[in-house]
């Protein structure tokens, strides 16, 4: 199944459509005419056509020719080497950019290791797009933006992001002024919506939930290869399920919310005593959970401890996610994936306890990396949605 991160793409005409089914198509390999015309609904009158404009716009390529019984199938494949997806993500502690060719080929890629909210936004966004263009061969046909907060989609805007101290950032506009390129290239999403969407590209699952976790906690759901992201795109936020009624007070001024158990300064508070060397920051949160690991590895009893009761609070939480949502497949994300091997079981027996916790989980393979891979393959929707665009973004 296609994944696309979007509900359906919008088409100018009904030829510009059928471009991007057939582009589409080919995203899954080289196909003949015969299955591209069958894969798309298309007469097989239709396609060569659609191929003749694609090759001319440098989107596809002749792959060869395929045996048979009878006589053999030409292919055709995807010519995305000069069409640059850009991928950005804002993190806490880290600014990241990732450059993929149409096929989703890795092209270039640079993280910044930087304290985002002592930056402030202005500044941020001016280290961004130096990042950006530190990795850019050239022009890009789209760019998305993956953030740890609540996004108002359609708009490209952060509405709030607690671990950055930004609100109501106009992260598109910024950005476009910068890159100079037009705000409408510029997709901004959460950071769990697009870790949802790289891991069903990955082929974890067409149905999946998706829990990310870092300085907050944040949940992405997949359905259908499609990110469902509610009526106001806020869908997934789970860091305020209830998970301990005699808890601690979260900020947003319930008790025992998810995100006083699950981010990793709280995870780090309960695996270690004030003054230990796992509250320094410095490390960034990849440092700080391999030290937390390596502990558990040597048999530190009280961090042991502290990612067990860890994965039964989020079983917890995912059980009530699991009863509603009905994922085929739980993917435990962000610095959970490092903790995978003792987070996991934890987590399947909060869910099997209950009569609906069929779901299976997973650790992410992808790990921190998973939102920024998302906004890759996002940033490249924008030419699968319209091809006719390759005129104006490619070189």
């Amino acid at each position: 199944m296609a994944v696309t991160g979007t509900r359906r793409a919008d088409s100018a005409s009904p030829r510009t459509a059928n471009l991007a089914a057939v582009l589409r198509a080919l995203r899954t390999g080289p196909l003949s005419r015969t299955q591209l015309a069958a894969r798309c609904g298309l007469a097989r009158s239709a396609v060569p056509g659609l191929l003749a404009e694609l090759t001319g716009r440098g989107l596809v390529r002749p792959a060869g020719v395929r045996p048979g019984n009878g006589r053999p199938s030409r292919l055709v494949e995807l010519h995305g080497e000069d069409a640059y997806a850009l991928g950005l993500s804002v993190e806490a502690d880290r600014l990241s950019a990732l450059v993929t060719d149409l096929s989703g080929r890795v092209l270039d890629e640079a993280t910044e290791a930087v304290d985002v909210a002592a930056l402030g936004l202005q500044t941020g966004m001016d280290e961004l797009a130096e990042l950006a263009g530190a990795v850019l061969p050239g022009p890009p046909v789209g760019i998305a933006v993956s953030v740890p907060g609540l996004v108002d989609s359609a708009a490209a805007v952060l509405r709030f992001a607690p671990a950055l101290r930004w609100r109501d950032a106009e992260i598109a506009g910024l950005l476009a002024a910068r890159l100079d390129v037009p705000a409408a290239a510029i997709a901004v999403d959460n950071d769990a919506n697009l870790g949802a969407l790289a891991e069903a590209i990955a082929g974890t699952g067409d149905d999946l939930f998706y829990l990310g976790g870092g300085t907050a906690v944040g949940g992405g759901l997949v359905s259908g290869g499609t990110i469902l992201r509610g009526a106001r795109g806020f869908a997934g936020e789970v860091g305020h399920i209830a998970v301990d009624p005699s808890g601690g007070r979260c900020p947003c001024g319930r008790t025992g919310c998810l995100e006083t158990k699950a981010n990793l300064a709280a995870l780090l508070r309960a695996a270690a005593a004030p003054g230990d060397p796992l509250h320094d920051p410095a490390p960034g949160v990849e440092g700080r959970v391999a030290r937390l690991t390596d502990r558990i590895r040597l048999g530190d009893q009280r961090a042991a401890t502290a990612v067990h009761e860890l994965g039964v609070a989020l079983g917890i939480a995912l059980s009530t996610v699991v009863d509603v949502l009905d994922p085929d497949v739980v993917v435990l994300g962000g610095y959970f994936a490092a903790l995978g091997e003792w987070l996991v079981e934890p987590v399947r027996v909060e869910l099997a306890a209950r009569p609906l916790g069929q779901a299976r989980v997973v650790a992410s393979g992808l790990g921190l990396r998973a939102p920024l891979r998302g906004a890759a393959h996002l940033a490249a929707e924008r030419l699968f949605a319209n091809p006719t665009l390759a005129e104006e973004v490619m070189v």
